[in-house]
Order: C-alpha cells, then structure tokens, then sequence
C-alpha cells in the first residue's frame, strides 16, 4: 500500500475543484487534534456535476476499491454514477487511502457539515474541513473503539478551548 501523502490528495481534489468536507482525525488534525491518522475522509457534496468531479480526480489519483484481503485494492468503476451507488467507499490510491463517507454517523452529510465548515490554507489549497463539534457529534455516534477514544480527546479539547 502507497504511503499517505495528504498533499497529492488534497491537491487533486482543489484542481478538479471539487466541493467536499474534510472529516475523521485529518481535519481534528488541522485544529490540533494530536492522534495522527493514515487516511483521509471526505464528505462530498452529492450532486451530479461534483460527484463528476470527484471522480476525475480519483482517476487521477488512481482509485481502487480498498478490501483488507486484496490492500493494493479492486479496479472499479469510478465515475460519478457508481460513486452515487453506495454511502461509503472505502479506497486505495497512489497517496495512500481515502475514505468517501456520504452521511458521516450522527450527521446529515455534506449540507450539515458545510455549513459549520472551517476553511484552512493547507499545501497552498483552500480546504473545508468538519469543526471539532461536528467531529465530536459523528464521533458520538459511532460504535468503532478507535472514535469512542477520539471522543475523550475531542471532549477535553472543546472544554479547554471554551476556558481559554
């Protein structure tokens, strides 16, 4: 499996222009947030043009379908109307994985999170990633072990930012 190279994925993301969310412990990351992580999660928005978009730049990236059997991962078919096909895609590509999540746990996708969105500057593109309480909120609502510990950290760091 490729190294995560976060750049190369953010990258060609802001060149196909696409609309998205950052989510999960990469935009925790952007605000602190201290566990490191090997992936990106991205809420995309769902219509048609963008979900084009989308796929272009997953082209670009070399997108296969991600299984713990076969980690070089499945060709498939990457264009806008088999991405619309399912709520979650888990992939592989030449910058490591990225996870497409269309309705985050505890979230309504991609017009929730926008909304409260935090813009960054990250490797010289414009990034929207999820705010810490919209982390916490789809962190919450998870069953996996690895969020319900997030959940502690994401916690301690709302109370302190609320203090200072």
């Amino acid at each position: 499996m490729k190294a995560f190279d976060p750049e190369r994925i953010l990258r060609a993301l802001a060149k196909r222009k696409v609309r998205y969310v950052l989510i999960g412990a990469t935009a925790a990351r952007l605000q602190g947030f201290p566990r490191l992580t090997a992936d990106a999660d991205i809420t995309p928005s769902r219509d048609a043009d963008n979900l084009a978009r989308l796929a272009v730049a997953l082209r670009d990236l070399g997108a296969r379908v991600y299984t713990e059997s076969v980690p070089e991962g499945l060709a498939f078919s990457c264009d806008a109307a088999t991405l619309s096909r399912a709520k979650l895609w888990n992939l592989v590509t030449d910058a490591g994985r990225v996870d497409i999540v269309f309705q985050p746990s505890g979230t309504k996708g991609f017009e929730d999170l926008d909304r409260s969105a935090i813009t960054f500057e990250a490797f010289g593109v414009e990034v929207r990633a999820a705010c810490l309480n919209d982390i916490l909120r789809s962190k919450e609502a998870s069953s996996r072990p690895q969020d319900q510990q997030d959940v502690i950290v994401l916690r301690e760091m709302l109370k302190r930012a609320d203090e200072g």
